[in-house]
């Protein structure tokens, strides 16, 4: 260290003398400028302006200094910085710290300046600011305050030097480190210089050797004083330095104070234990069930609930540090024999944990493997094995012409290709390609418990009323507990499906049968039999179950609103059939009635008047779907002159279709009523639907015939009610229609006739006047026709069909980014019931923070799969907090007896250990966390050191620890020690300044942080 500081001081010294000759050399050549210009001043008197000329060039040296002092200055940096303020006890920890970076290069060396301080907040009186002179600066106060010793979750330097405030200039990315001795104090020198020139106050310091070694040389100068930061690495402990004692002896040696008697020195002593082994407590996950249809698997769960928890500990460690704050000399022994340090003794106990790095997590790796599913490709006839059928057909002709060939004279393939083992080969192949075949992914119990999870309806014979006429809602009893619960619109934010619907099962049961019961393959089984259960209750009219009645809900995903499409199907064609049964019915009633009569002929001219009336009004409030026929095509073979010959022979005494009066209106060009007609309900559409309709539309264009065209794609429901209104007000014109339809449209005043007497005179719109208005056209064009007689707008059929085989076709890739919306919403609630229990707020922050994240992440119909890989990773990195936190709890479990106050703490305590870096043990190793750790190493020292183990040790025994055989603590993982003094220095009569020495000791590590200050005016 001495030959480093001479060295420096060598540099700058030489560093002056050439920077004193440059000044020599300009005043010579700014005095001749002078005497030049008094020369031609005398013979030209206009010419008073001249330049001076400075051919000297700097140094890249010098350059490199004077781009460290542009970095001071631009930060402010410089000028006395001193303040009485001290630093709050933990303020190195709950404050916040600040940091600004910038590159500096030294020649072609790049380097990094940064500046790292503690925000705080100034709450001094610019009038009270008035610093004395000589005033030492802030870091070197800082190095004697005691309030922020061992800070938990700080920069080394400050931990090393309790400084608050300083500047480091470190190597570029991809430059080596400083290693040479003449480097290092070169940077030393320039660091120097620059502080003096700028005369800043904040500590500076040079990273040098390699980077993993975290070895710092500094400097920090202030009005007459200067403090050198030096620092020793070495990869073990010298023995003569092993305990406090011999650190003592350095820290004397290197002070050097001649005073007697010497200045007391404060200690601080902090030894860390570190707990590693958890034998004595129970395994985080229950042991399988393998009596269960679904046991065999670490937690394993009934389908309908996904599994939670760690497999592993995920605490690896516990950090016990045991701290002696103020001691001096005289009163703590500790040396090479003997020692008064004994960690039950210590006054100050702090706990810290560290997690393990990825705990294996139920929950997180059954979302991380139901995600991998999106990036396969293979179809589902691919994956269980319908594709080979070509391939075994192109392999028995294969083997049949190469059996042949063997026997012909001439063969035109090579002879190995056409061998018997080779034939062998691929008839075992063959075999085993069947074989694979035939066995079902899925077992069969297996298969049938999850069909009856996600279809309970089949438990009852399907063949019975009761079961066709089964409700959709599986919760209809209980939807007043689900509005109160908040979280049962969570499908809402999410885009997923009600937490009680088909589609939400549906996710649970793939995802956990990819977890647990074979992977691709068995998903693509699962989905397979899935659909032809769908196909099923489309042909026998059953109801699906677990999806809300009415259209799609677009607020879904799209696989939900595709099964609400089928359930609509299945519930129009229900109707349809139903509808049938009573036509039938009334028809053979009458029919019954005819053939009892005496004159048949006579009873037959009434009969579509029965038809119409008390046959077709059974029930006047049903919907068109009552009435309507399966068999459209019959009602389509009409001839447009038949239904003109029906209009013109007796057109008021057939109306059909009427549901009731409109609000007391009559037909204006008659007496009538006004009747509602029965209409056609509008096809309900899912939104790849709509957006498929949308593409259509825009491209017909802006030009009149793509207008016209959209127009009357758009009016086909304006038709089919245009139909059923005409059908129910015989004799009724379009002003009659529209005052129905759309009142806004018909407009009516006041108008007086010739008598005096007040009326009322009604006529269309504006807009339904414009020529070539489609409404004019689709009125004209409009037939006679009742809704049940109409064309369906909405063919289930078809739509059905069309939703099967969308599903069929979809590969498990696609189901995969079908179904993942809703098990992100399983996993979800998930976390949030399991939050619940363990009340963890950072973890209940979030979850909420999460939601809306998903929220954004799940609406659009692509989604971005790498956001949502990392929003799984955000999810499995709160099972994993939320299982930290329920180990903790096991592990520091109030014992039985205990008083509530004792538990209330240790609750806190385990709460705080999950949100903070560090937390104190309240009454160390007395208190109830306390014994509880002591109980903790006390039983991993034995478990060590092959020890029998007595339960009731914690309680028996007393908390001295010296009579047991068994040590209750390991050796120290780690001992960190601190010197601090005030001592005139370099010389008795020099002021007395603060002096620092941070000493580390661990079994691979022994370093030394010193900061000596001296005086620099009197020494």
């Amino acid at each position: 260290m001495r030959h480093a500081a001479s060295g420096r001081r060598k540099q700058e010294e030489e560093a002056a003398g050439r920077r004193r000759r440059r000044r020599r050399r300009r005043r010579r050549r700014r005095n001749n400028n002078n005497n030049n210009v008094d020369m031609a001043a005398d013979s030209d008197p206009e010419s008073e302006v001249f330049e001076i000329t400075d051919f000297t060039t700097a140094s890249e040296w010098e350059r490199f200094v004077s781009r460290v002092e542009e970095v001071l200055n631009d930060w402010k940096l410089i000028g006395n910085c001193a303040g009485n303020s001290t630093p709050e006890k933990g303020e190195y920890t709950s404050g916040t710290w600040g940091e600004k970076s910038q590159d500096i290069q030294f020649a072609d060396f790049k380097f990094y300046i940064t500046h790292h301080f503690l925000k705080q907040e100034c709450e001094q009186d610019n009038g009270k600011e008035q610093l004395e002179e000589d005033a030492f600066p802030l870091a070197m106060q800082d190095l004697l305050c005691m309030n922020n010793d061992f800070p938990p979750r700080a920069h080394c330097l400050v931990r090393w030097y309790g400084i608050r405030e300083f500047l480091v200039i470190s190597p570029g990315t991809n430059c080596e480190a400083i290693i040479s001795e003449s480097k290092c104090n070169l940077l030393l020198s320039s660091i120097s210089i620059s502080l003096a020139n700028s005369g800043s106050q904040v500590p500076m310091f040079v990273q040098i050797q390699q980077k993993w070694r975290r070895v710092y040389a500094g400097e920090c100068q202030g009005p007459g004083v200067r403090t050198d930061f030096e620092m020793v690495h070495l990869r073990k402990v010298p023995s003569q330095y092993n305990h406090l004692s011999g650190l003592l002896d350095i820290f004397k040696s290197k002070i050097g104070c001649t005073l007697s008697p010497l200045p007391p020195i404060n200690i601080a002593i902090r030894f860390t234990y570190i707990l590693q082994d958890w034998q004595q407590y129970s395994w985080p996950q229950q042991p399988p069930d393998f009596d269960t249809l679904l046991g065999g698997e670490v937690g394993g769960v009934e389908f309908g609930k996904l599994p939670f928890g760690a497999c592993e500990e995920p605490i690896s460690e516990l950090h016990l540090a045991t701290t002696w704050p103020h001691l001096t000399e005289g009163i703590v022994v500790d040396n090479d024999v003997y020692s008064d340090l004994d960690p039950l003794q210590a006054p100050h106990w702090s706990v810290r944990v560290r997690s393990a790095e990825n705990p294996q997590c139920l929950l997180g790796d059954l979302l991380a493997e139901f995600f991998k599913l999106c990036c396969r490709k293979e179809s589902t006839d691919e994956i269980l094995g319908r594709g080979l059928a070509e391939e075994e057909g192109k392999e028995n002709n294969d083997i049949s012409s190469a059996l042949s060939k063997l026997t012909e004279p001439t063969a035109t393939v090579p002879i190995s290709k056409l061998s018997v083992s080779n034939m062998v080969h691929s008839a075992r192949k063959h075999i085993r390609r069947r074989r694979r075949i035939d066995e079902s992914p899925l077992n069969t119990d297996i298969l049938n418990s999850i069909l009856l999870y996600l279809f309970p309806d089949a438990a009852v014979d399907k063949s019975s009323d009761n079961s066709k006429n089964k409700t959709v809602q599986p919760d209809a009893c209980g939807k007043d507990e689900q509005n109160k619960n908040p979280d049962h619109n969570l499908f809402l934010q999410l885009k997923s499906a009600p937490s009680d619907s088909l589609t939400y099962r549906l996710a649970l049961c793939a995802c956990l049968v990819n977890y647990n019961h074979g992977g691709l393959r068995a998903v693509a089984h699962l989905w397979q039999e899935f659909v032809l259960e769908l196909r099923y209750r489309w042909e026998n009219n059953y109801f699906i179950y677990g999806l809300a009645g009415g259209p799609p809900d677009l607020r879904c995903c799209l696989l939900h609103q595709k099964l609400q499409m089928l359930n609509c199907c299945i519930e129009r064609k229900r109707a349809r059939d139903e509808a049938r049964k009573v036509l039938d019915g009334s028809k053979e009633r009458e029919r019954r009635v005819s053939g009892s009569s005496q004159n048949s002929r006579q009873n037959s001219r009434p009969k579509p008047e029965s038809t119409s009336g008390p046959a077709r009004e059974v029930s006047p409030g049903k919907s068109w779907d009552s009435w309507s026929d399966s068999e459209e095509e019959f009602f389509e073979c009409l001839s447009d002159q038949g239904e003109i010959e029906a209009e013109k022979d007796g057109s008021k005494s057939k109306a059909e279709g009427r549901l009731h009066p409109y609000n007391n209106i009559t037909l204006l060009n008659a007496t009538e009523p006004l009747y509602v007609p029965v209409t056609q309900e509008p096809a309900p559409m899912t939104e790849d639907l709509l957006e498929e309709q949308s593409e259509v539309l825009a491209k017909l264009g802006t030009s009149a015939e793509g207008t016209h065209l959209r127009a009357r794609m758009q009016s086909a429901c304006l038709l089919s009610d245009m139909e059923s209104f005409k059908a129910a007000n015989p004799g009724c014109i379009l002003d009659d229609f529209v005052r129905w339809y759309s009142p806004r449209d018909y407009v009516e005043e006041e108008v007086v006739d010739e008598m005096g007497n007040k009326g009322v005179k009604g006529e269309l719109s504006a807009r339904m006047k414009i020529p070539g208005n489609m409404w004019v056209e689709a009125w004209e064009t409009a037939r006679v026709t009742p809704a049940r007689r109409q064309r369906r707008l909405f063919d289930d059929t078809k739509e059905a069909e069309k939703v099967l085989h969308y599903l069929a076709v979809q590969k498990p890739a696609d189901l995969t980014r079908h179904l993942l919306p809703c098990i992100l919403h399983a996993a979800i609630l998930k976390l949030k019931e399991e939050e619940s229990v363990e009340d963890i707020p950072s973890v209940k922050r979030t979850i909420q923070q999460a939601t809306g994240q998903a929220s954004k992440l799940l609406h659009p119909l692509n989604h971005d799969y790498k956001k949502l890989e990392d929003f799984i990773n955000q999810l499995m990195a709160m099972e994993t907090a939320i299982t930290r936190a329920r180990s903790l709890k096991a592990k520091f479990a109030s014992c039985e007896g205990r008083k509530e106050e004792d538990a209330e703490e240790l609750e806190k305590f385990v709460s705080s250990l999950l949100e903070e870096p560090e937390v104190v043990v309240i009454g160390a190793g007395q208190g109830p966390a306390g014994s509880i750790i002591h109980r903790l190493f006390v039983n991993a020292q034995r478990a060590a050191l092959l020890a029998p183990l007595d339960e009731d040790f914690g309680r028996d025994r007393k908390l001295t620890g010296g009579s047991n055989k068994v040590p209750d603590f390991p050796s120290p993982a780690g001992r960190e020690i601190l010197l601090r003094t005030c001592v005139p220095r370099p010389a008795p009569y020099s002021k007395a300044l603060p002096q620092r020495l941070f000493c580390v000791l661990m079994r691979e590590e022994f370093r030394l942080a010193g900061a000596f200050s001296s005086d620099t005016s009197f020494f």
